[in-house]
């Protein structure tokens, strides 16, 4: 499987990756099979004529505002020798890893979240943000956005989506006096709030000559208050509930094509597989025509995870009782360190093919022994 992908564009001839041969989408930016950038096209038709002309991606990567910095000199990993400005060993040419391939994130031991280039794409699309209390299982934010590889710059725009989102909900944060149906209903006007400062957010790295695939990402995130969980989504990346007893539950419903297929009776193996699988149909960018995210509420029975993941996880485990199984066999312990689980589940999809970004959040639910350890 590849990865997301959106409509295509009228008048805009289709291309073929130079390095591994796959067709590709009429204004597609870049092959969802390995991620290299694709030829432009060479002759569009005259109904596409007034349309700016396609270019590269030149933004540099922001983290919070901030210019990610290149990578600084130091010993290649292949063969250990120096790496130049540009970021390419003098010895052996390899390039060295960008902080963006492979980005961090515990903000408490209790959650953890992993975003990981993988091993076909030429860079990481995908952006998690997380916050949350020392307490242990009391409070948390995740927040996931992949983004839309035939669009530019999706790296920037899932980044900086992602981590708006994030600091609405830690901003807004409080029931006041609201309990039962009223709280349900606060919990998702914020979700609401978030996903649009993440598409407005979107919007902001949007250039104005953007070409015919403006900044695009999905968007997925949970709130998690005690037992509650409130998700909000836009796109295909998921939300699981993971119990240490009982059935796992998919918390979201993609928005995309395969989904679609899946509710009129295809069977999912197949209809995510198939040569629309990964086109979703609602997503976070200025062409977008619905971006508000569909919200759902849940009461969590128990201890278990909380997991939400790009699809560069759950390409490879869709169905959630095969994605438990994988999180179990991540786990050293039932309650384990979130942050090596993730990063297991990222190894364990890179060793499936990691032909996607692969972002994976984590948070454990239910009784810890005490503040700083799990049970």
């Amino acid at each position: 499987m590849t990865g997301t992908s959106r409509t295509t564009v009228a008048g805009v001839a289709p291309a073929t990756c130079d390095s591994c041969g796959t067709p590709a989408p009429a204004g597609a930016r870049f092959c969802e099979e390995c991620g290299s950038p694709l030829p432009l096209a060479a002759a569009p038709s005259p109904d596409a004529a007034q349309a700016p002309p396609l270019s590269a991606p030149t933004r540099p990567v922001r983290a919070g505002g901030a210019v990610v910095p290149a990578p600084a000199r130091g010993a290649c990993v292949d063969c250990g020798g120096e790496v130049d400005a540009d970021g390419y060993c003098t010895q052996c040419g390899t390039k060295a890893p960008l902080p963006r391939d492979h980005m961090v994130e515990q903000p408490q031991p209790w959650v953890a979240a992993v975003s990981d280039r993988g091993r076909r794409h030429h860079r990481n699309e995908d952006a998690a943000a997380t916050a949350a209390d020392p307490g242990p299982g009391r409070w948390a934010v995740l927040v996931i956005c992949d983004g839309v590889s035939s669009s530019e710059s999706s790296d920037v725009a899932s980044l900086a989506a992602a981590r708006a989102a994030r600091d609405v909900l830690v901003r807004e944060r409080g029931a006041g006096l609201a309990s039962g149906s009223a709280l349900t209903a606060l919990a998702g006007a914020r979700l609401v709030a978030a996903g649009a400062a993440a598409a407005a957010a979107v919007e902001e790295v949007t250039r104005v000559e953007h070409g015919d695939s403006p900044p695009s990402c999905t968007f997925v995130a949970a709130v998690l208050d005690g037992d509650q969980v409130a998700v909000g989504n836009v796109g295909d990346s998921r939300a699981y509930w993971l119990p240490d007893a009982g059935d796992p539950k998919a918390l979201t419903v993609d928005d995309s094509y395969a989904a679609q297929q899946v509710a009129e009776g295809l069977p999912r193996t197949e209809a995510e597989t198939g040569p629309h699988a990964h086109a979703i149909t609602r997503w976070l960018g200025i062409d977008a025509e619905d971006q508000v995210p569909t919200i759902t509420h849940h009461r969590l029975d128990g201890t278990g995870w909380l997991l939400l993941c790009s699809d560069g996880l759950w390409n490879y485990a869709s169905e959630a009782a095969a994605t438990a199984q994988v999180v179990v066999r991540a786990a050293a312990t039932p309650d384990g360190d979130p942050l090596p689980m993730a990063e297991e589940l990222v190894r364990w999809a890179n060793e499936q093919g990691g032909k996607d970004n692969i972002t994976v959040a984590l948070a454990r639910v239910g009784a810890w022994k005490h503040e700083g350890g799990p049970a």
